[in-house]
């Protein structure tokens, strides 16, 4: 089949997808998000994890089977669009692509304050540059890379772990059963830990340059997920257990603090090394994100369609890779938004709602039509377990992410919904216009 000059080109394999999907979930949060989970959850701390696990495994399989049937760039924006209606594609486009920006800024700012926080905004900026620049070279460049990346930081993660359970300092009984932060608390720090999950969808939005995509999909996603669950849970036990819940909620750098408390302060330098590493991995797979949602935003006319353009060499989204990382940089280099993203959590899980939500039309009959209309040209529908079964995972995951959503704090959740208060102000404007 010849690829289309306005096509991506499909160069990811297996283990190419799955590394991108491992630098986009193990990136800074780990190292910054126990802290305020600790908080909220308690001794719960451990069950929120297993909370936001689960609902993760929803979205993700929900997904993959989206993906495997639509090998499309733009991830939910394409499968609300197909299976709900353009509106709804419209709503997950956009709040991937403003909360994402935003979270592009912030942890590009994130770097600058660990490599040198006092030109934090200058450092900021020239990553959003680089990064920008590997990503219009081409995926390949932006695989490798990433590459290198995970692996610094799951070396840094493993050292952390031994360090904690190898120490004196470590008592099993600080992991706790209950939950002192009662079924709230569990819940808000699912939210919280959930954030870390996310970026699994990153190999979803990135389908139209994965080879076979109906098989690599489907394996990339629960495999890279899986690997970040066993991390976490690690670092989490690791952690918690040097620390305790109490002291875990009252640290700025939860996992310098634990490698300190266990006697290793020689390594605390280490971890911060770590961490801006990870912030880069972070912002190097966000900045692919969104400029593949915008991509498939601007051919659909809900941006402005000179963003479609496909790099005749690099075959990669070049104009919307340079308008993303425009943007950003700019907001990096103006102003501080790392406290000011709370609505990100709220978009992303109404990102995964869609999604969830189109998945669950994966039992009706007319799925089969649809995959006739995949671009993949895939006879297998890849939703051969219909009925109420295939439907329960998709089910979990929309109950899910509404229930983690508005278990957000509330300033979260009311600047989340402005949000998309202004997307859908915006979408009924252009509708308008148009008729």
């Amino acid at each position: 089949m010849t690829q289309s000059a306005a096509e991506l080109r499909r160069t990811l394999g297996v283990t190419d997808a799955v590394v991108i999907g491992l630098g986009s979930m193990i990136g800074a949060g780990i190292f910054a998000a126990l802290g305020p989970a600790a908080r909220a959850a308690g001794s719960g701390l451990l069950l929120g994890l297993a909370v936001a696990a689960v609902v993760a495994y929803c979205n993700a399989t929900s997904s993959a089977r989206l993906a495997a049937l639509y090998p499309a760039s733009g991830g939910t924006y394409v499968y609300g669009r197909e299976r709900l209606g353009p509106f709804w594609g419209y709503l997950a486009g956009w709040s991937f692509v403003v909360g994402k920006t935003a979270s592009c800024a912030a942890m590009a700012l994130t770097v600058g304050a660990y490599v040198w926080p006092g030109q934090a905004h200058a450092v900021a900026v020239a990553a959003v540059v680089a990064l920008t620049a590997v990503n219009y070279g081409g995926i390949q460049k932006s695989a490798w890379l990433t590459r290198v990346i995970v692996a610094v930081v799951l070396a840094v993660l493993a050292s952390v772990v031994v360090v904690c359970l190898g120490s004196g300092a470590s008592e099993a009984g600080r992991l706790g059963v209950g939950a002192s932060g009662g079924a709230g608390g569990v819940l808000q720090a699912a939210g919280l830990l959930f954030f870390a999950f996310a970026g699994y969808a990153r190999i979803a939005t990135l389908g139209e340059e994965v080879r076979d995509p109906a098989r690599t999909i489907p394996r990339a996603i629960p495999l890279a997920l899986g690997i970040t669950l066993v991390v976490y849970a690690a670092v989490a036990v690791a952690v918690l257990s040097v620390l305790g819940a109490d002291a875990l909620g009252r640290a700025g750098a939860p996992l310098v603090e634990a490698v300190r408390a266990a006697g290793v302060p020689g390594l605390a330098p280490v971890v911060r090394v770590g961490a801006a590493v990870a912030a880069l991995g972070s912002l190097l797979a966000l900045i692919l994100g969104v400029s593949r949602t915008t991509l498939a935003m601007a051919r659909d006319g809900h941006l402005p369609r000179a963003l479609s353009a496909v790099h005749p060499r690099f075959q990669v989204p070049h104009r919307a890779e340079a308008a993303v990382g425009a943007v950003v940089a700019v907001l990096a280099a103006t102003v501080d938004v790392r406290g000011a993203i709370g609505f990100s959590s709220f978009g992303v899980l109404a990102y995964y709602a869609v999604a969830n939500a189109s998945a669950w039309t994966l039992g009706s009959a007319s799925s089969s039509g649809s995959a006739s209309r995949s671009s993949a040209g895939s006879t297998s529908d890849a939703d051969s377990g219909s009925g109420s079964v295939a439907r329960v995972v998709p089910a979990v995951g929309l109950l899910g992410c509404g229930v983690l959503a508005f278990a957000l704090p509330a300033v979260s959740v009311i600047v989340g919904a402005g949000v998309l208060g202004v997307g859908v102000a915006a979408y009924g404007v252009r509708k308008w216009r148009t008729r």
